[in-house]
């Protein structure tokens, strides 16, 4: 019964994070069909706040406990924390638009080691030696997966940027999610983080589409990170029934609930290997769809970056099961 329980938890991580794992390439999908980084996210998240509202509504009513509400501190702690949730994904689809997919989700893998760093200032402790040297195999195999070998590669510093803040935004992500509100259903907690995520969606989408901002000062820092060089356009308003339903689904409705059974079931170290495969998934799927060429330096660099993840939860493994 145990070992069942355990290969559905591990099934439940491995969806949710291969849905992760394929955004990306319908994010750019989306760029080539003419819709904006400001349209995407905000299809996603409208569409992914009314979802998880229903889910909420739905359990509420099914269940015959009482409902847990958060306190008021919670609930703001919560919504500050889900700003985080809202960058993850606003700076990754910005890297996607200048970089390809499958060094987009390197750049975004860079949460490993930024996880280490920021654990060793919060907990003011040395890293173990497994964790450094686990951080040292994904920096060496973060230059091989994007192919940096090569002298004739260049890319585009503001992908680039926009990784690795995507990187420090899922690391702010992972932590508070982990930290704070801890009793309240996963559901629940992730509509209130969804909607602190949506503050920055809108003022991202205001800032850039609707344009309130008529300022020469702001507009050239606006064009400058991106490539609407014909200025602000109209919101487009077909992508809630074209790629933003997709997204909202496969990006923020489905991920957190299948992750959210799957962790407790599978165990924190097996869990975090097995949602490692949200790297291969993305590359894979960038291939498919959009043709992105891939060399067998990249796809060492990727194993090697997976290896690192199956080392700084060695010890998880090794620990029984509570």
């Amino acid at each position: 019964m145990e070992n069942k329980n355990v290969l559905k938890g591990l099934l439940f991580v491995g969806l949710g994070a291969s849905f992760y794992g394929m955004l990306a390439t319908f994010v750019r999908v989306a760029y080539n069909n003419g819709y904006t980084t400001a349209e995407v996210t905000t299809a996603q998240f409208t569409i992914g706040i009314l979802g998880l509202f229903l889910l909420t509504s739905y359990q509420s009513k099914k269940s015959s406990q009482p409902r847990i509400k958060p306190t008021k501190k919670e609930r703001l702690q919560l919504i500050t924390a889900g700003t985080s949730f809202g960058g993850t994904s606003l700076f990754y689809y910005l890297s996607v638009q200048y970089i390809d997919v499958s060094i987009a989700i390197v750049m975004l893998m860079q949460s490993i080691w930024i996880s280490v760093v920021l654990e060793a200032i919060l907990e003011k402790k040395i890293p173990s030696k497994e964790k450094v040297i686990a951080t040292l195999i994904v920096l060496f195999g973060s230059v091989l997966a994007t192919n940096s070998f090569q002298s004739d590669i260049s890319i585009d510093i503001r992908g680039v940027f926009w990784g690795i803040l995507a990187a420090c935004s899922y690391t702010t992500t992972m932590f508070t999610s982990n930290r704070i509100a801890t009793h309240l259903p996963p559901i629940q907690k992730s509509l209130i983080m969804l909607l602190g995520g949506s503050v920055l969606i809108f003022l991202f989408l205001i800032f850039s589409q609707i344009g309130p901002l008529h300022s020469s000062f702001f507009e050239s820092i606006y064009f400058s990170f991106t490539d609407n060089a014909d200025g602000i356009k109209p919101f487009d308003f077909s992508i809630f029934y074209t790629y933003g339903l997709f997204l909202a689904i496969f990006g923020t409705i489905l991920p957190p609930i299948f992750l959210n059974k799957g962790f407790p079931l599978a165990g924190l170290g097996l869990g975090s290997i097995v949602s490692s495969i949200e790297l291969p998934v993305s590359v894979t799927f960038a291939y498919i769809v959009l043709g992105e060429q891939t060399f067998l330096v990249q796809w060492l660099g990727i194993l090697l970056i997976l290896a690192a993840i199956v080392l700084m939860n060695w010890r998880k493994l090794k620990q029984p099961r509570s």
